[in-house]
């Protein structure tokens, strides 16, 4: 069966609409509205057909960034940072229901809206901003693959790079087979993922009572610098710039109809089902810091940070293999998936801010090249523990970023000319502003302090 593409009707198109300029192209035009919604059909069954964009934002929010914010949290203070986790995947939500809200009411992603508002040198600023972000994105994504697969199979570090770098050609495939195969192979990874965190907190026995008053929040965390520090970490590891990108496009593969009706149902639905894959993200960064602080801070370790160091004392101290096994199978799981969706993303950002149209292969290759160079020659050169250093430059980059993508997205969604009934209502706007300029300030402090200015 085949469905044809339609292109945006009404207001999208329309330059007197509150843009400068009329949006020309579709976003991932190979497959925009390729997936059908059933009509007629119960309420269930029409959420289901919307079910999917969510998970491949989700594993954003768990990648190997994430991994090690959470061991360093957790291993240092216990329990104590878990409402940082709650919090960061709130913001999260809220974020990326903008995306949605941008992406249904305007038939625009987030890259192709800043060519249609910006003039053309403030787009090519924030087209590197953005490309900068993924490259850091990919590069996290990289380390973790092959750290994953030095500490389940023994590969070394170089030959890990490059077996993770030519899985940009199961994207490729994924991708040629349809959409929600993509979608099927990520909510797989996911599953897995949260699956083996599951049975580590079995196996872990973490004190519930303690885990359940760490998600209130505290005002040592403000006053003490150390908590503070690695606090937004957590938060600059969380909310993902290249995921606002990302949404705003893969929220348009379906084929909901382009009327007000078809887009406050698009809306209600994708919101609902990227919030519900933002739980089962909260979960297992939860789960991760619930980890470290049972098993590291529990017994005296408090200065984990680093996930090999954790792979190897994991087993030891829940006393099986499977402790430490089951930690490399999901962080191969989080580097896998990552990995797709950030090279689907620069893909976007290219094609919305550039509308430059390369193959998909192309384009894939060129955004695990920008990643996988500079992985390798440090890899060469300084080892496991320069890989290291390169993960930590590559959250402080992307938190660097974060409030380009941010301000954009808010400016847009609370513009009524650009939104019509679908703007940003009004405790939605007074929450994405606060949580913009909260991003931002905690974002710049951790730049400085990364770099030891203060």
């Amino acid at each position: 069966m085949s469905f044809s593409v339609m292109p945006p009707e009404g207001d999208a198109h329309n330059p007197q609409s509150g843009w400068k300029q009329a949006s020309s192209s579709l976003s991932l035009s190979e497959v925009h509205s390729s997936i059908p919604i059933p009509q007629g059909k119960p309420a269930w069954r029409r959420f289901l057909a919307f079910a999917g964009p969510g998970a491949l934002v989700a594993v954003g929010y768990m990648d190997p960034g994430n991994w090690a914010t959470n061991l360093a949290g957790g291993s240092q203070f216990a329990y104590s940072l878990l409402a940082v986790v709650l919090i960061s995947n709130l913001i999260a939500m809220l974020m990326q229901a903008m995306s949605v809200r941008l992406g249904v009411a305007t038939g625009r992603d987030l890259a192709q809206a800043c060519r249609d508002h910006f003039s053309k040198p403030v787009s090519i600023m924030l087209w590197l901003l953005a490309e900068i972000a993924i490259a850091a994105t990919d590069l996290a994504e990289l380390i973790g693959a092959a750290v994953a697969l030095n500490l389940l199979f023994k590969i070394p570090l170089m030959w890990g790079l490059a077996i993770t770098a030519v899985d940009v050609l199961l994207l490729l495939f994924l991708m040629q087979r349809g959409f929600r195969w993509l979608e099927g192979f990520v909510i797989v990874l996911m599953g897995t993922i949260a699956a083996c965190f599951g049975i580590e907190m079995f196996l872990a026995k973490p004190d519930w009572g303690q885990a359940l008053h760490g998600f209130i929040p505290s005002t040592q965390i403000l006053t003490n610098p150390a908590m503070l520090y690695i606090s937004i970490g957590i938060l600059g590891a969380t909310v993902m710039p290249h995921n606002l990108y990302l949404h705003s496009s893969i929220v348009q593969t379906r084929a909901f109809e382009r009327n007000p009706k078809g887009r406050r149902e698009a809306i209600r639905f994708a919101t609902l089902d990227s919030t519900i894959a933002l739980m089962l993200a909260l979960l297992v960064n939860a789960a991760m810091l619930i980890l470290a602080a049972k098993v590291f801070n529990g017994n005296g370790l408090t200065k984990v940070a680093e996930i090999g160091e954790a792979y190897k004392l994991l087993e030891p101290l829940l006393g099986t293999v499977f402790g430490s096994i089951l930690f490399g199978v999901a962080l191969l799981a989080c580097g896998q998936n990552a990995t797709i969706t950030g090279t689907l993303s620069g893909q976007i950002v290219m094609e919305g801010f550039l509308q430059i149209k390369l193959k998909p292969w192309i384009r894939r290759m060129i955004t695990r090249l920008i990643a996988v160079i500079p992985a390798l020659v440090v890899t060469y050169l300084y080892g496991s523990q320069g890989m290291t250093q390169l993960l930590i430059l590559s959250q402080v980059i992307l938190s660097l970023q974060l409030s380009f993508a941010i301000f954009p997205l808010l400016i847009f969604t609370s513009d009524k000319k650009k939104m019509g009934e679908f703007v940003n209502p009004t405790w939605m706007k007074a929450l994405g502003w606060l949580a913009g300029f909260v991003v931002a300030a905690l974002n710049i402090y951790l730049l400085v302090k990364t770099f030891n200015w203060i």
